[in-house]
């Protein structure tokens, strides 16, 4: 017997699973390189000639500034001249901010080869290249696949991460985002034919993409990367120097806490309708807003941090992967490119300044108070969302 599941999957064309499929495939292998990262880049910029805490928050974020500022002209630009220039380019601008950082031995030259790397910024333009593959009946759906396939190599990155930077360095980190960038690209020989080329607009009015409807999405996503940054920044320094682990071993915190948090994310996707819910938004800000307060009180033992990253990860991975299919279904088609710009720009504007707020209350050593500041952030949205529900 089929299930209302199996339906809605059948429901998609063979093309249609097809194109997701590669460009799901592409953003994992970039974000992979991204993501791996995370649990080591602040403890290894730490040792680097010239650093500070504050050095060190920006070599965790910077790539976040560059993509800021170009999703919106890329996004824009891949309306013109189409997607798959525009992704080509991104990757090898990516793979090249790579190898700048892998080659470099100072606080600097990574910052450099991160600002480099931000500036491959096709985030915006693969979200819209699934857009321009799928029906609109099955856009959410697409657009969560995208997500999950995210959330995935977020999950990979997190394991493999630490033992690759334990066994090799963390430049090959770097070497390996330059070479899964390359395999990213070779990747988009495999789309289908057939997919519609953007409505090409007829100007660059690009009003359309500012609507308070989409401004209030690039908000929110802005504050979800700007806490999961900083977190980040404050997350490796934790378990290293107050709960005694192993680098080696942070990836099973990680990993646990995300596939239980599971529990919590499913049932939040199941409750949300088709263009969500704001209720849904608030109870997932709401279990950021708790999962940071017990990191900032309750990282005392591995226990406690293990719930917190279990309550935070379940109101993260529904957020990460319920925006970006909210904007891509309230955009309009003539600007989808250049409003997933503006969505994408706010969202690693969020990741520098997260890196920033990261190293600035790192700085006394205490990484609690980094989680603190997280949770004030938290709450300020979850009050924001509340103050947007009461005028909608």
């Amino acid at each position: 017997m089929k299930t209302d599941t199996d339906t809605l999957i059948a429901a998609m064309l063979p093309a249609e699973r097809r194109a997701v499929a590669v460009v799901a495939a592409i953003a994992m292998l970039r974000m992979l390189g991204l993501f791996a990262l995370l649990p080591v880049l602040s403890l290894y910029a730490a040792q680097l000639d010239g650093a500070t805490p504050l050095l060190i928050g920006l070599a965790v974020g910077a790539y976040g500034l560059t993509q800021a500022g170009l999703q919106i002209p890329l996004g824009a630009l891949s309306d013109r001249v189409g997607r798959v220039p525009v992704i080509v380019g991104g990757l090898i601008i990516f793979a090249a901010g790579s190898i700048v950082a892998a080659v470099g031995d100072t606080i600097w030259s990574v910052i450099a080869g991160r600002f480099l790397q931000g500036a491959g910024a096709i985030s915006a333009t693969l979200a819209a290249l699934i857009a321009d593959a799928t029906r609109e009946e099955v856009r959410t759906r697409s657009m969560a696949f995208f997500g999950i396939g995210i959330g995935l190599s977020f999950m990979v990155a997190l394991i493999i991460g630490p033992i690759i930077a334990a066994q090799f360095g963390v430049p090959a980190l770097f070497w390996a985002g330059a070479l899964l960038a390359v395999v990213a690209g070779l990747l988009l020989g495999g789309l289908p034919d057939g997919i519609e080329a953007p409505v090409t607009p007829q100007n660059w009015d690009f009003r359309p993409a500012f609507r308070a409807d989409l401004l209030r999405l690039d908000l929110y996503v802005f504050l979800l990367h700007a806490i999961l940054t900083a977190s980040f920044v404050a997350l490796p320094f934790l378990l290293a120097n107050k709960l005694e682990m192993a680098v080696t071993a942070h990836w099973k915190m990680y990993i646990g806490a995300l596939l239980v948090s599971l529990a919590g994310t499913i049932p939040l996707i199941i409750s949300d309708e088709r263009k969500g819910k704001a209720r849904t938004i608030g109870i997932a800000v709401a279990l950021l807003f708790a999962g940071e307060m017990m990191l900032s009180f309750g990282g005392v033992a591995v226990a406690p941090v293990f719930l917190a990253l279990v309550v935070f990860f379940a109101g993260f991975n529904f957020l990460e992967a319920g925006l970006p299919a909210r904007l891509s279904l309230l955009a309009d088609g003539e600007v989808r490119g250049a409003s997933l710009g503006v969505f994408s720009s706010a969202q690693f504007l969020g990741a520098f300044v997260g890196g920033l707020i990261g190293g600035r209350f790192l700085a006394a050593g205490r990484p609690a108070d980094v989680f603190f500041v997280c949770a004030l952030l938290a709450a300020i949205w979850l009050a924001m969302s509340g103050l947007f529900r009461q005028r909608s």
